[in-house]
């Protein structure tokens, strides 16, 4: 099959497609009946190695995930080493204390140590943690470089996720320690705090690569929509993050972004329909 295309952060080569978590963890953002309907089927390593394995058929081996949440998803990754002999470059976005005390540095370094034990490369700080940390007054993070600096000492290498913009703003601002940031980005604007053309802006304005996430707005654009978009409109050296619920799913997901990248129609089959007529043959 063919190699999905790469690039580089902090010198460490990544496939521009990153395997995502939600459609594993059930995080659905539709209904908790669909979240229940996704940790059923992903209650196990098998159903988590045969997705992995589904990506890593092209060389897409990386893999985002708060991966404290789930240790069926760590098995399972390793479940999928094994079988196709590649190792999946681990990204952790673990959600960490970030009150000023102690306790709470304490309690953060304990999950940021968790994800160098389970041999992540990348740590980069969720957004629920780090954007509590936010001064829009001073345009600074507050604190900050204390956890990405933890960050160092463990020997990953430390990034930001964002839903809110100003993140990635503030961040190279002020020159903190970041190789990359994780930033929300799709078509139809689901869960980005100001307008789209305002975010595609940002990212182009980075200093350092973007990994944009939900770029199907959680089901609500086709991968055709969401996934021709980001792949149009990011820089070539940014990754989108593709949450797929079946291997097959994958595969379409793939087909369609390298049909993007590379300008052409997909080669992919034509959706069912009740009702056939010649735009449907």
């Amino acid at each position: 099959m063919q190699t999905f295309p790469r690039t580089q952060v902090a010198g460490i080569s990544l496939p521009r497609m990153i395997i995502g978590s939600n459609w594993m963890l059930g995080y659905s953002h539709t209904s908790v009946a669909a979240d229940d309907m996704i940790k059923r089927r992903y209650d196990n390593r098998e159903a988590v190695s045969s997705l992995v394995e589904a990506f890593l058929a092209y060389g897409i081996n990386a893999l985002m995930a708060p991966f404290s949440q789930s240790q069926v998803l760590v098995e399972g990754t390793r479940l999928a080493e094994q079988r196709s002999g590649q190792q999946v470059i681990l990204i952790d976005t673990p959600i960490i204390d970030v009150s000023d005390s102690r306790q709470g540095r304490e309690a953060a370094m304990k999950v940021l140590s968790h994800g160098r034990d389970i041999g992540a490369t990348f740590s980069l700080i969720h957004h629920g943690s780090c954007e509590q940390l936010v001064n829009k007054h001073k345009g600074t993070m507050d604190r900050i470089s204390d956890y990405l600096d933890m960050i160092r000492q463990l020997g990953l290498v430390p990034g930001l996720s964002a839903h809110m913009p100003e993140i990635i703003a503030y961040s190279d601002a002020n020159g903190y320690d970041v190789e990359t940031y994780i930033q929300l980005y799709n078509a139809a604007g689901f869960l980005m705090q100001v307008e789209v053309e305002t975010v595609h802006k940002m990212i182009w304005q980075a200093k350092k690569p973007v990994m944009a996430i939900k770029p199907m707005a959680a089901g609500r654009l086709s991968p055709f929509v969401g996934l021709t978009f980001s792949y149009v409109t990011l820089r070539e050296t940014d990754m989108v993050v593709v949450g797929a619920h079946t291997p097959d799913e994958a595969h379409e997901d793939v087909e369609i972004a390298l049909a993007a990248i590379e300008r052409r129609p997909p080669n992919i089959k034509k959706r069912g329909s009740p009702g056939k007529t010649v735009l449907h043959s």
